[in-house]
């Protein structure tokens, strides 16, 4: 079954001149701000925050804030299929990958690779597979085999040699706490991450992570005001240096005081014990227009775009392939 599948990868710059293919799911953090009337002040005022994150947090040898800049390309992942027929290549993927370029020295620094994670299969088993499961239960439930695939795909990526050869380090996914879980503040601090909070339960998107071969760890950074969910292989305290991390969390922070101000752009910081909320109204906005309920609706049909071109097409290369790979769970 080795051979029924292979990976491509190929990159696009974002930049304020970024446009999304036509296979880039739009409701990506990155695809969603290069859309409508001011889609390249959205893109420059993204990026300009990044930049001021960046340095605000890289300080030393920094006396003018001014000294690295942040530039992002979008990694994106297709499955391409060895048989012949309709649907034989799929967007399986997109992350965002790091790049760190000092302006006084003119030197490039690889960052971390992964950042977001955008996946159609990941639309697919939030927004089908579970609200079918839930449409006759008597309780909340959650299939057995939920996320099975996509953990299984996305390891089997990043053990690639397509990966290996292109990425000399593994992924962190950096995202929003969530809102269903308490989160206790620790008194473990890194001079870069901040603070740790732990939380009471992992959540639904945890243990999605987890099949991934992905743990998780929760860190509010210096100057910010909630906890950022760190998903991550190996460890991720001493594998990445201060400024690959510093990279990670510029990018991610930004993108959520975008997409999800009453959390990340808060008036006040999280307390010891901390509840994420969108129904809190002490928060600043960004000068950059997000619709939370248009991207609920597009990954709906993004998901049954999936159901249509990739699951259905494939099942059974794709059940014969899982049922022979080993499951490991972080």
């Amino acid at each position: 079954m080795a051979n029924e599948f292979a990976f491509r990868i190929s990159t696009t710059r974002f930049d304020e001149d970024y446009s999304p293919s036509d296979s880039s799911r739009i409701t990506t953090n990155f695809a969603n701000l290069a859309r409508g009337e001011h889609r390249q002040q959205n893109l420059r005022n993204a990026l300009t925050m990044i930049d001021r994150r960046f340095n605000d947090l890289a300080s030393w040898d920094n006396p003018d804030g001014d000294r690295y800049t942040v530039e992002l390309d979008i990694v994106s992942v297709e499955l391409q299929f060895t048989a012949d027929g309709a649907d034989q290549e799929f967007p399986l993927l997109e992350m965002l990958d790091v790049q760190i370029l000092d302006k006084r020295t003119g030197d490039r620094r690889h960052g971390i690779v992964g950042n977001n994670f955008s996946s159609y299969v990941r639309d697919f088993d939030f927004s089908v597979l579970l609200p079918a499961a839930n449409k006759t239960a008597t309780g909340f439930t959650v299939p057995a085999d939920f996320g099975d695939l996509q953990g299984k795909l996305f390891q089997h990526f990043l053990d690639s040699a397509v990966y290996q050869e292109r990425f000399p380090m593994s992924p962190v996914i950096c995202i929003s706490v969530s809102t269903s879980r308490k989160y206790v503040r620790t008194a473990n601090q890194h001079p870069i991450l901040g603070v740790e909070y732990r939380q009471d339960e992992f959540s639904l998107t945890d243990e999605y992570f987890a099949k991934m071969g992905l743990s998780v760890r929760y860190f509010m950074p210096p100057g910010s005001v909630a906890p950022l969910a760190f998903y991550f292989r190996g460890d991720l305290l001493n594998d990445y240096s201060d400024l690959q991390l510093i990279g990670t969390i510029s990018t991610m922070e930004t993108f959520q005081k975008i997409y999800r101000p009453e959390i990340y752009n808060a008036s006040s910081a999280a307390a010891d014990v901390y509840r994420p909320s969108l129904d809190h109204h002490d928060y600043s906005t960004t000068p950059i227009a997000y619709d939370r309920e248009e991207r609920s609706h597009l990954a709906v049909k993004q998901g049954k775009y999936t159901e249509e071109h990739f699951v259905r097409p494939h099942q059974k290369v794709l059940e014969r392939w899982a049922a022979d790979y080993p499951t490991r769970v972080s």
